[in-house]
């Protein structure tokens, strides 16, 4: 005979009870075993007795980290779905925040360039009015700081440029020295000579212009060795005068 049919509902009996809790609780552990080993999955039981005595299994490393795993997979979609509505909400309002900030930077840099300045009041007029004499002042520093350092810069270069100058004007002239003193020596041991021989000068000189007085006068039709005329003696002498000056 097959068996009957068991009514579902609390036996009021008991030991019956606790009987039937018995075979009922192994037979529910040997079931969550059987189907952790056959099919590969991570099953955890938790039972406890009228008593309260707590009776478990887990096919995992443990118990905990099983319900760790259950509130991450059920409660988390969850949280997130309520998170994501209010992401979005805060979301939404920081971006009127941002457009609302950039309305105005667009306004007031419109201002700064002299437009739209009709919808602006008389303490705002002044506001501005304010800003850009600071902007001004900053600007007008600024420029000044960048102009020292360059004319510092270009002051450090002439500089620079003055005394490669002056080094090589002071070479230049030792050399000019040396060249000026050797020039002048050489120059008196040439003139030497002309002190010496103030005569054979004078004579050459007189016999220059006697030959070219004979020639004039062979032209004319006069003898050609003529003796020195008074004008052959004038030029001995202004030579030989001219000589004792060097």
């Amino acid at each position: 005979m097959g068996r009957g049919k068991v009514e579902l509902k609390r036996i009021e009996n008991k030991i019956n009870r606790q009987v039937t809790f018995a075979k009922r609780r192994n037979g529910l552990l040997k079931k969550a075993y059987e189907l952790s080993v056959l099919c590969d999955a991570e099953v955890a039981l938790i039972i406890f007795s009228a008593r309260g005595k707590l009776f478990e299994f887990c096919s995992g490393p443990s118990i905990t980290k099983t319900l760790e795993r259950y509130e991450r997979c059920c409660y988390a979609e969850q949280e997130s779905k309520l998170l994501s509505g209010k992401d979005i909400e805060s979301t939404y309002q920081e971006y009127l925040k941002l457009k609302e900030k950039v309305e105005h930077l667009r306004r007031t840099q419109r201002n700064i360039l002299g437009e739209d300045l009709e919808h602006l009041g008389l303490n705002e007029i002044q506001q501005l009015e304010q800003k850009l004499d600071m902007s001004l002042k900053k600007i007008r520093s600024t420029k000044e700081e960048m102009l020292m350092e360059e004319n510092n810069n270009l002051k450090n270069k002439l500089e620079e440029i003055c005394g490669l100058f002056g080094k090589q004007g002071d070479d230049h002239g030792q050399h000019n020295v040396a060249y000026t003193h050797q020039s002048a020596e050489q120059v008196q041991l040439n003139l030497e000579p002309l002190r010496h021989n103030n005569t054979t000068i004078a004579l050459q000189i007189g016999s220059y212009d006697g030959t070219a007085n004979s020639r004039m006068m062979s032209g004319r039709g006069e003898n050609v060795g003529a003796a020195p005329s008074m004008k052959n003696l004038m030029a001995f002498n202004s030579v030989d005068h001219e000589c004792f000056d060097l």
